[in-house]
């Protein structure tokens, strides 16, 4: 995998301890803050990230990569928990929480950190998660407008493909892709925030500090329903089966 060099610059976090696993996991968030904003904000709150990328593309490192950064929270993606143990966090700036259109120098700079942190580490794209992905509940982050198919013509992430799934049971094919379904409620949210990532039309728009009290609305449930919906769920969750098949045969 080529990628471009990338300079980043240091403003140290303190607030991190040390990694139980090894790193296979990559997530990506926003944060309603410029960069030394969300820097301070995340210090007030004893919190961290490895990396925040400011609207202008430049990159800061807050914690070291061999230590466990305090970002993801309670979460779970293919049934593993302590993702902070297992993760490589990154904050992208961003004032609506990705509602609106990222930068183009911002997303530049984001993949080419992401392809030096995936290269160096070995991180499958089943393991590219957002914020929103490991923890559906609470989490509205990187926003239904980042720029996930972008990323994923990088090999940062999964996209649609040409084949389909023929299973019409939304809760396993959520859970084969990775989200936690082990309860009605969760089977909703992971719906919505799979829209949220593979699905934006059917994302409502909101005003900021609404979003972050409530990151899903009542009645996403519908979506378990919506056809559309569904389509686009066989079309995701066959991607990563056929991604997962090709890595058990290499």
């Amino acid at each position: 995998m080529s990628y471009q060099p990338f300079a980043y610059k240091k403003a140290d976090l303190h607030h991190y301890n040390q990694r139980k696993y090894p790193i296979d996991m990559l997530v990506i968030h926003s944060m309603a803050h410029d960069a030394m904003e969300g820097i301070a904000r995340l210090d007030e709150q004893k919190l961290s990230s490895h990396y925040v990328v400011d609207y202008d593309g430049t990159i800061f490192q807050c914690v070291d990569e061999n230590n466990r950064a305090w970002h993801a929270g309670v979460s779970s993606w293919k049934g593993l928990n302590d993702i902070n143990s297992r993760s490589i966090g990154i904050e992208v700036c961003h004032r609506s929480l990705g509602q609106s259109n990222f930068n183009k120098k911002q997303i530049k700079s984001l993949i080419n950190l992401c392809k030096d942190i995936i290269e160096r580490n070995k991180i499958a794209p089943t393991m590219i998660v957002g914020h929103s992905d490991i923890a559906p509940n609470r989490k509205p982050d990187p926003g239904k407008a980042f720029p996930w198919q972008e990323l994923a013509a990088h090999n940062i992430g999964i996209w649609y493909g040409s084949r389909f799934s023929e299973e019409e049971d939304v809760a396993k094919m959520l859970s084969e892709i990775g989200y936690n379904v082990e309860n009605e409620e969760n089977i909703a949210t992971s719906a919505y925030a799979f829209c949220r990532r593979f699905f934006p039309k059917k994302i409502v728009t909101m005003p900021t500090k609404k979003l972050l009290d409530n990151p899903y609305p009542n009645n996403c449930s519908s979506l378990l329903k919506d056809s559309a919906f569904i389509r686009s769920l066989q079309n995701i969750s066959m991607q990563y089966k056929l991604y997962g098949n090709v890595k058990k045969g290499s």
